[in-house]
């Protein structure tokens, strides 16, 4: 098969990347050095349970790490969507953009047919009791080929590790990869290992991830928890540094993985898959680190990459949607002239997600986004700067203001979605006078927990201050609170008030994960009150340019409604989306204060 080099400009990714059983010893030779001792084909057998965690976990307790979480893209997720588009047309998963029906739009709604077009085809996982070969090229990247899947024994020692958990393990010889050498590596819980930094980090498991994170070598990057099941093994020699995933869990699931990778002293990689394996959501490779360039492969049939390039291949159990090709499919019937797409479809199209957004280009500065433009690749002449996905309409109440996802309501997930446009990464200056991200929760996107973010939809809580270090949380995800709006180009600094977070928080009654954790009206916690100013923000991030003054106050939407092939649209969910738009405009213009503009009109009078 044909290998696609997916490569955003050097430049443009240094903007973007600015924002385990007892025994030990042994290990089977590197290739072509002599027979390797006995190994078993299944040495995870009867491994079901997992040791206490050594320490508490971000989803420690009975708090689920999803609740109330809207999307969990993180900062770059256009990288992702460009490389699985582009990987998705080289394997033939999805249809080059053809020619739009003539359903097209029904009123101010913006109706895209899928004719094989617009969704993924899945991408099962088939790598089921075989091995893979990486191997170092002359290229300065890594060759991969089939080869036996015996796994290697003894397994080693066994690490304790929670969910979205890391540990630091030596490597006993000098380890090349990628032109660079290692001795230290980090055996991360969700089936990876990554070289000069941990990865504790919840956000998806993606090839966004694989390739802009540290160097890594991923046997099943997948959202895994060894706390709830299996362990993680590492069996470190002179000769060999094995790593097995024994029956780890997924994460809140009963379906597990038996994967191992061993790294060897000439750089070869191997990997190992038991039968079976029921997560069938997984990234599999090995990257550089903070690269924008990708190979995709079918690895069952082997492939090749250059330096600084990562290879692997994304494996999805079901169909998704290709946010590049609704793009592309829409520009061929519709102008240049939307600030921001937003698709919502008739089918759930969505994983690990209710709702999510991709911001494709950027011009602002001062509000903790680099600048960028990859609009060009998604069908646009550079005005596009963002894309949100609803999913499915059918997940939404009929009426748009009625709570549904724990605080939120239809209007409000719309808003957290269209402010990621902007909002919210933003760090300041905090009063030890060092640059802090305190005022940032999930995924470093959304305001945090123990922020008074005024209810910002964008996360945080409007807390009140009881006074002697205890607080409660009144109001969530209701408004765009002043600094939003200062970020957002509505409101010059000099507009916005001092506000405040809550350090070292403590005692929250009912129970919440940390920071990061949703919008909850009701919970009381302990802790130490730090007021912060606009100017601390500034003196970190600079003033925002363009100013209030020189910033758009309309915010052009178009709407667009995805209907799966062989479909027609209904009807009724037209009309509901219809009435959700105009809602919506409504809606924005009373969380923006009357200062901003939604514009949802598909052509607007002159």
């Amino acid at each position: 098969m044909r290998t696609l080099i997916a490569s955003i400009t050097a430049g443009t990714l240094a903007l973007l990347l600015a924002a385990a059983c007892s025994g030990g010893g042994g290990g089977n030779q590197p290739p072509g050095g002599g027979t390797p001792p006995p190994a078993e084909q299944n040495p995870c057998a009867g491994i079901t349970s997992a040791p206490a965690a050594r320490r508490e976990g971000p989803s420690a307790g009975a708090i689920d790490k999803n609740l109330g979480v809207i999307d969990r893209r993180g900062r770059w997720p256009v990288l992702d969507t460009i490389w699985n588009h582009r990987a998705a047309i080289d394997r033939g998963l999805i249809l080059p953009v053809v020619q739009p029906t003539a359903e097209g739009d029904v009123g101010d709604i913006a109706v895209m047919q899928d004719q094989g077009d617009l969704v993924f085809n899945t991408n099962f996982y088939d790598l089921r009791a075989l091995g893979l070969r990486f191997a170092p090229n002359a290229g300065g990247g890594y060759d991969v080929s089939r080869t036996d899947a015996t796994f290697r024994s003894p397994l080693g020692t066994r690490l304790t590790l929670s969910d979205d958990d890391s540990a630091a393990v030596t490597i006993p010889f000098n380890f090349p990869f990628y032109n660079q050498t290692h001795t230290a590596a980090f055996v991360n819980s969700d089936g990876n290992i990554t070289l000069g930094e941990e990865d504790r980090s919840s956000s998806e498991r993606n090839v966004s991830r694989l390739l802009t994170g540290p160097p890594r070598v991923s046997p099943f990057l997948s959202d895994l928890d060894p706390s709830a099941g299996g362990g993680v093994f590492v069996n470190a020699t002179s000769s060999a540094f094995m790593t097995t995933w024994c029956n780890v869990h997924a994460f809140q699931s009963q379906k597990a993985v038996i994967t191992q990778v061993t790294l060897l002293p000439d750089g070869t990689i191997e990997m190992k898959y038991g039968d079976p394996i029921s997560i069938v959501d997984a990234v599999v490779g090995v990257s550089p680190g903070h690269t924008g360039q990708f190979a995709p492969v079918d690895l069952t049939a082997g492939g090749s990459a250059g330096a600084n390039t990562a290879i692997g291949e994304r494996f999805s159990f079901r169909p998704e949607l290709d946010i590049v090709s609704v793009a592309k499919k829409f520009y061929r019937t519709h102008p240049d002239i939307y600030d921001q797409l937003v698709i919502w479809t008739d089918a759930p199209l969505t994983i690990g997600a209710f709702a999510y957004e991709v911001t494709v280009g950027n011009e602002i500065q001062g509000i903790g986004l680099n600048t960028f433009d990859l609009s060009r690749d998604l069908g646009s002449a550079g005005r596009l700067r963002s894309l949100v996905v609803m999913d499915f309409l059918s997940n939404y109440p009929d009426d748009p203001h009625v709570r549904f996802l724990g605080e939120n309501t239809a209007m409000s997930v719309l808003g957290q979605e269209t402010g990621h446009r902007w909002l919210a990464f933003m760090e300041f200056r905090d009063h030890t006078g060092r640059r802090s991200d305190a005022l940032l929760g999930r995924d470093q996107a959304h305001w945090s927990f123990f922020f008074d973010s005024d209810a910002s939809v964008m996360e945080g809580n409007d807390i009140q201050d009881l006074g002697g270090g205890s607080f409660r949380t009144v109001a969530a995800v209701q408004r765009f609170s002043d600094l939003d709006q200062y970020a957002m180009g509505l409101i010059p600094e000099s507009a916005v008030p001092p506000f405040f977070y809550v350090e070292n928080a403590m005692n929250a009654n009912p129970p919440v994960r940390g920071r990061e954790a949703p919008p909850q009206i009701g919970v009381t916690f302990t802790g130490t009150r730090r007021d912060a100013l606009i100017q601390d923000v500034i003196a970190v991030l600079g003033t925002r340019q363009p100013s209030a003054a020189q910033a758009p106050k309309v915010h052009r939407q178009a709407i667009l409604y995805v209907v799966g092939s062989g479909r027609s649209a209904d009807p009724g969910q037209i009309q509901k989306l219809d009435r959700f738009r105009t809602e919506w405009e409504g809606f924005f213009s009373r969380a923006t204060s009357g200062r901003g503009r939604a514009e949802t009109r598909l052509t607007p009078p002159s």
